[in-house]
């Protein structure tokens, strides 16, 4: 594969995963039904198009997939209480946790760049919680789906940790069988949550579309665009995620962030890039 072919599959993945917030706010079903049917059709897709996403026999599989399953979980809640631009930004603090608990869960030194970085996504983060932002119907309750979704950043940034220790340990990768796992944890820990449940067809259509697509198909693209892309061309394509989350819920259900979140949100990715070029 071509590395043009690597940059068209991580921007295909990135669009997929992009599109999450959207798809779970056009649903009637409630979140827990979203989040195992989600993941319940995600796992089978994993497991069936990816040879790698079966090794789940490894021990070292299950040490992130329950952060994981938390991750997605959370999203979902997130995105049924605030608006899609808040749950994806608070959940890309996951790198502010890492940076505070590298030293001591990872060993992982700090550098000089890495203080100025956290210096202003803090800042970044802080404006948020500036303001009271107006419910509305697709983001009734949006104080405490910010909560939510700044827990996700850190079930996210558990996730990554555990995904970091175990490839120092491991000659082979099992970061998709970790992803299947969690997924699977996901299924079964909120299907007893989710029945009875009346599913009509459009709802449906979601369920399938997120399950089979925004995470199934998005993550065999990733994997398979990853194979000739470096880790820094990686990091940066998948930052289009977070940038066309919101576009996608506005046009779809005309949903307008507040200006806190939006300036908080660019700050934070800004940041990002910026670490991101200069680590290399």
């Amino acid at each position: 594969m071509t590395p043009s072919g690597s940059w068209l599959l991580l921007t295909a993945a990135a669009l997929l995963f992009s599109t999450g917030g959207a798809a779970i706010k056009a649903t009637a079903l409630t979140s827990w039904q979203v989040a195992s049917f989600r993941s319940g059709i995600a796992a089978a897709v994993l497991l069936l198009l990816l040879p790698q996403a079966r090794r789940l026999s490894h021990p070292g599989v299950w040490l992130a997939a329950p952060a994981y399953a938390a991750t997605v979980i959370l999203f979902v809640a997130a995105n049924r209480l605030t608006t899609a631009a808040n749950s994806i930004f608070l959940q890309s603090t996951a790198p502010i946790y890492l940076l505070v608990a590298g030293p001591w869960l990872l060993k992982e030194p700090v550098r000089r760049s890495d203080l100025a970085w956290l210096a202003v996504a803090a800042a970044g983060l802080s404006m948020f919680f500036l303001g009271a932002e107006r419910a509305v119907a697709t983001a009734p309750d949006p104080a405490r789906g910010n909560v939510v979704a700044l827990i996700s950043g850190l079930t996210w940034a558990l996730t990554i940790a555990g995904l970091r220790w175990h490839a120092r340990r491991a000659t082979q990768d099992f970061s998709l069988a970790m992803v299947a796992a969690g997924n699977l944890i996901a299924f079964g820990v909120t299907l007893p949550l989710a029945l009875p449940a009346s599913v009509g067809s459009r709802d449906l259509a979601v369920v399938a579309f997120l399950g089979v697509f925004q995470i199934g198909l998005a993550y065999v693209c990733l994997s398979r665009g990853m194979r000739q892309a470096t880790a820094l061309e990686t990091s940066l394509l998948l930052l289009l995620e977070p940038v066309l989350n919101p576009i996608w819920a506005w046009l779809i259900h005309h949903e307008q962030p507040s200006g806190w979140a939006l300036a908080g949100g660019g700050l934070i990715l800004a940041a990002s890039t910026v670490r991101g070029l200069l680590r290399r």
